[in-house]
């Protein structure tokens, strides 16, 4: 009998925290679906509000907690260098990392911290995070193509600072004239040239038409041919980056003759 009483008095506990499961996550709900409508109207600091309130009834709640992050994203301002700037900044990375923690492979949280170090001009965490990205998801053809990006810029910067102390302007033919700063450079960043290089090749293996990738391979051939030790290395080199600009602007002339009014040839124009 008191065995019978137990475990009555424990289903009783169980629907009863069951409902107020439900109860809970009902408001929460009701909660996240004024957020939507206030973040569809761009009202992000009330819609900030609403996902908070949804995520306190329900802290299990991903869909509340992206929307969350996400709206605190919104309102960071890529080169402002207010504190109140820094601070959405930190509450986005830090809400897209719990939503990490309950999906460590949500690609809309992993992009978007990418996102938001690249913005930032922290380079080496956007590279790990686009790193990240692009494991969980081989086929995101953005996300190595921002890996390219970024070793460009990285190398780009140093190139010019080392054509400057040498007297060399931008348009001056290659390779860098003095070995010692050309063979000290090579080392620095033809490791990374490569790698944006292979980053590149991937971005194009997911989209053969994806001309921004095209663009930055001629780019990253460029870095390339200024720190090749003859200058038939440089010219070879430079001959592949030309044969990239070539290719851009073929793919974009297809890609336009394909939009409506784009030029193309027309099944009427042929008759």
């Amino acid at each position: 009998m008191k065995h019978n009483t137990a475990r009555m008095c424990l289903c009783l506990a169980a629907i009863l925290a069951l409902g107020m499961n439900g109860c809970q996550g009902l408001k929460a709900r009701d909660q996240l679906g004024k957020g939507v409508h206030a973040y569809k109207n761009a009202q992000y600091p009330e819609a900030v509000r609403y996902f908070k309130a949804a995520v306190e009834l329900d802290p299990n709640f991903p869909t509340a907690r992206l929307y969350l992050a996400t709206a605190y994203m919104m309102q960071y301002i890529p080169g402002a260098e207010s504190p109140d700037n820094a601070r959405m900044a930190t509450a986005a990375f830090e809400e897209f990392q719990r939503v990490l923690e309950q999906s460590p492979n949500d690609r809309v949280a992993l992009a978007s911290i990418a996102s938001l170090f690249f913005h930032q001009k922290k380079f080496d965490e956007a590279e790990t995070w686009y790193g990240k990205l692009t494991t969980a998801d081989p086929a995101n053809k953005e996300g190595f193509y921002t890996l390219g990006v970024i070793a460009w810029t990285k190398t780009f910067t140093k190139r010019m600072e080392a054509r400057a102390k040498m007297g060399m302007r931008p348009e001056d033919p290659g390779p860098l004239k003095d070995k010692k700063v050309r063979e000290s450079l090579r080392a620095e960043n033809f490791p990374v040239i490569e790698a944006g290089i292979k980053h590149l090749e991937k971005a194009l293996e997911v989209d053969k038409e994806y001309d921004d990738s095209m663009a930055y391979m001629n780019l990253l051939f460029r870095e390339r041919a200024d720190l090749q030790d003859s200058e038939e290395g440089y010219r070879k080199d430079n001959e592949v980056a030309e044969a990239w600009i070539h290719k851009t602007m073929e793919v974009k002339k297809i890609k336009k003759a394909r939009m409506p009014g784009g030029g193309g040839i027309t099944a009427e124009g042929t008759r």
